[in-house]
């Protein structure tokens, strides 16, 4: 093995976002055309990777944004083949985010789902579990965390993970940043997109994955950086046995809205994350508008797997892996 310096700790892997495998591509081309918002998970008992990913299209072109989700299976991490669609009208919403798959020993599955209320137009989450994922069924969804029970205008995004077999639940949220009525805030379902809002990162925990006591901020918006407007943690990983690596998606204004770029931050203790990226993202790719966003890592002992959304040149988004 190399040496190892005693004075540089929880180093960060190797990564070149051009060169990663395109897992999906977008369901047309331009800005608004995009496919990503992976969510993985690996079976340590199959040793099946499946992923849950998020197809989009511009507002205006039917079905509109949002408005599919399919979760896919692999034998290595890298080739997907679909196993299940959900479509937000069996929600009855105006359009789905980022979900996490939760592979439960001897009980199943369940994916948490983040959507549009169809009561309020606020961001929640909701809870759908099955046998298998391939018998998902939205419309047997139950909610799980709403804006109300966050006291924030809208939360969504959910990563989630066991400690100790205490679950957690890092998720984004929308905290009111100026004085807007409820329609200016939540007219469009969309209040991330309004720039009344800073976006930023909480944490709820749970015993048992259904019932979530909301904990509050772990990571928000710096003042006057590259990252004012989003600090929204994608996903987290043990580092070493005293630090949690993270990495998360920022922005400086709404205008970068849906097309963020990626930090790095740390913890000792889940509640408090550091940033490392104080004057500009951890990577850049030269596509379109340069965003690459909404990782997800999944580090087992033989590589690590790192999925996200990247950028094109024509303005639309691709999924893609890159192992380490």
């Amino acid at each position: 093995m190399p040496p190892t310096d005693p004075r540089c700790w929880a180093s960060l892997f190797d990564f070149d976002p051009g060169a990663g495998t395109v897992i999906r591509t977008p369901p047309g081309k331009g800005r608004g055309y995009w496919v990503g918002a992976p969510g993985a998970t690996c079976d340590a008992a199959t040793g099946e990777f499946h992923l849950v990913y998020r197809l989009r299209r511009p507002r205006g072109v039917e079905p509109d944004r949002g408005a599919e989700i399919r979760v896919a299976k692999s034998r290595d991490g890298v080739a997907f083949d679909d196993v299940w669609r959900g479509t937000k009208d069996q929600l009855g919403t105006t359009s789905i985010e980022r979900c996490a798959l939760v592979r439960r020993p001897q009980f199943g599955w369940r994916m948490y789902a983040s959507f549009v209320d169809p009561a309020d137009g606020r961001w929640m989450i909701g809870l759908v579990e099955a046998d298998r994922p391939e018998a998902f069924n939205l419309k047997s969804l139950r909610p799980v965390l709403k804006a109300a029970d966050t006291g924030t205008e809208g939360v969504k995004d959910p990563f989630v993970f066991q400690l100790a077999g205490l679950y957690h639940m890092v998720a984004s949220y929308a905290a009111r940043d100026a004085e807007a009525s409820a329609g200016q805030m939540h007219g469009t379902h969309d209040a991330f997109n309004t720039g009344l809002i800073r976006s930023a990162t909480g944490l709820a925990t749970s015993g048992d994955g259904i019932e979530w006591h909301w904990e509050g901020p772990i990571l928000t918006p710096s003042s006057g950086a590259w990252d004012a407007y989003a600090a929204r943690i994608g996903t987290l990983w043990p580092a070493t046995d005293q630090v949690w690596l993270a990495l998360y998606d920022g922005s400086a204004d709404v205008s970068e809205n849906y097309e963020e770029r990626c930090g790095l931050c740390y913890s000792f203790d889940l509640r408090t994350f550091h940033r490392v990226t104080r004057a500009g993202p951890l990577w850049n790719t030269p596509h379109g508008s340069g965003a690459i966003r909404y990782f997800d890592v999944l580090a087992l002992e033989d590589a690590t797997y790192v999925y996200y959304e990247m950028a094109l040149p024509d303005g639309s988004h691709d999924l893609r892996v890159w192992r380490v």
